[in-house]
């Protein structure tokens, strides 16, 4: 669990953002923690300078589907310099909790090995609901706001790896 504001960021140790362009892949599942996690990295990027019109949000039905949709998203937009997945996948009280976290883990991993364009992990894999909340905008803070501050540096990177 995190113990530290997930909110935080240094301004001047992130990279100029206004010409970028991120795609957001959102899971309705858990949707009061999806769209907790979908305002962070909105409104981070939009107060590090990326315009409105350069994010572009999509909706999957859950978890497991962020990795076709965000496979979709950079096939789709060759523009786009990341894709952020958000997700929470809440544990229960069966194995369907290990393998949704594993499968998506590993899916994205794997879209960040075939693709050019970088996808960033934000899917909470809480033990509780109330994990969950505090840290979609609760008293850990937003680990949207962390993954969008990721992909605005993922995209510098990439633009600087260019040859």
């Amino acid at each position: 669990m995190a113990t530290t504001d997930l909110s935080v960021y240094d301004k001047a140790t992130i990279p100029n953002a206004k010409d970028f362009r991120f795609g957001i892949v959102v899971s309705e599942w858990n949707d009061k923690i999806t769209e907790g996690l979908f305002q962070g990295a909105f409104d981070t990027f939009i107060d590090c300078g990326v315009k409105k019109e350069n994010i572009v949000r999509w909706n999957v039905p859950g978890s497991f589907e962020l990795i076709y949709g965000c496979k979709k998203m950079q096939q789709s937009y060759d523009m786009l310099d990341a894709v952020i997945a958000v997700g929470s996948v809440i544990q229960g009280q069966t194995k369907h909790f290990d393998f949704v976290c594993e499968g998506v883990t590993q899916g994205i991993k794997d879209l960040n090995i075939q693709s050019d364009i970088p996808v960033i992990f934000c899917v909470l894999t809480d033990n509780t609901m109330q994990q969950a909340v505090d840290r979609s905008g609760g008293q850990h803070g937003n680990k949207g706001v962390e993954a969008a501050v990721a992909a605005i540096k993922m995209a510098q990177l990439r633009k600087d790896a260019r040859f």
